[in-house]
């Protein structure tokens, strides 16, 4: 160790050749680089004067005075010096209690790992707990992210197992209700989250056009049959019908009748109607009148009782 120490410069290097710098001073260097000498950094720029004055006190053993704001580099510049001339050179951070201007916190020098560094206290312990913030954030974006995709999945499976039902339902009642042709629902680019639902239709004789190329009656037999579709799926106890029967011919008239009157036995209808042959199939009859204008006048009559008073015989 001793002779380490005692060792002497040995060789002389160009200033121009080793740091770039324009200049025919030479300046004293060891041979051999030991365990003391800094690493090379090949990336380091050289300022001229900076340079030129610390190698002045390298080549004449003089003191060379570097001054300027903390980490601006002083004791870097020395070392890629010392480092390019192999000579031995140690750290040693003094102080930590001088206020600078150009520091926000208080920087202190600690021992990490047999070391002597110096670290900001005061800005490390706000990365710290902005890290910490940043890892919940992470956190619950995870988890807000796995229970969106569980919403979706959910949603998914659920949207396609009631599409595939109902356009069960709209493939059956369709040709009830048209004595034949087809009918089924399509979705908008396979998307089930966010597509919509074409009602794609072919009455018979007819080709397959969208719901909205049908005529009137058209229209309102396709969406009774996808309206029964849905109530059979889920039943609702209570269905009002307001002049479904308007837009449709006699014919069809019955068929929509006879589709009505099986369902009565899960769900109860209310059928606001003029046409007599959906008035010929309920049990209880309602008639709305106006014998002074703005009042009007209920008639309610039971039906199945009418019948029976209608074929008893008169008393003689």
């Amino acid at each position: 160790m001793n002779n380490e120490l005692n060792i002497v410069p040995s060789i002389k290097l160009s200033v121009k050749q080793t740091f770039g710098i324009d200049s025919n001073l030479e300046v004293d260097a060891f041979e051999k680089k030991n365990e003391f000498v800094p690493e090379i950094d090949k990336n380091y720029k050289f300022d001229r004067d900076t340079t030129i004055a610390i190698l002045s006190g390298f080549s004449f053993n003089k003191r060379v005075l570097v001054q300027g704001y903390h980490g601006t580099g002083k004791s870097t510049h020395i070392e890629q010096i010392a480092a390019r001339l192999n000579w031995p050179c140690i750290r040693v951070n003094l102080d930590s209690h001088i206020s600078r201007i150009d520091l926000i916190g208080k920087d202190a020098i600690v021992l990490k790992e047999g070391k002597q560094i110096t670290e900001f206290k005061e800005e490390s312990k706000r990365m710290e707990k902005l890290d910490e913030q940043f890892e919940d954030l992470n956190r619950a974006l995870e988890t807000l992210t796995s229970a969106i995709k569980q919403i979706d999945d959910e949603s998914k499976s659920r949207f396609s197992e009631t599409f595939e039902k109902v356009n069960e339902g709209l493939s059956k009642h369709f040709p009830r209700l048209f004595d034949g042709g087809k009918a089924y629902l399509e979705l908008e680019d396979n998307d089930a989250l966010n597509g919509g639902v074409f009602v794609m239709a072919r009455p018979p004789g007819k080709r397959n056009s969208n719901i909205h190329l049908l005529s009137g009656g058209e229209k309102a037999l396709t969406a009774v049959a996808l309206l029964f579709s849905i109530f059979e799926l889920n039943p609702a106890p209570f269905c009002l019908l307001d002049e479904v029967d308007a837009p449709l011919d006699d014919t069809n008239v019955a068929r929509f009748c006879e589709i009505v009157k099986e369902m009565s036995s899960n769900v109860q209808f209310v059928v606001i109607t003029h046409n007599k042959t959906t008035m010929e199939l309920t049990k209880q009859l309602i008639g709305v009148t106006m014998s002074e204008p703005g009042v009007s006048r209920l008639v309610s009559v039971d039906l199945d009782e009418a019948i029976e008073l209608s074929e008893t015989p008169e008393a003689s």
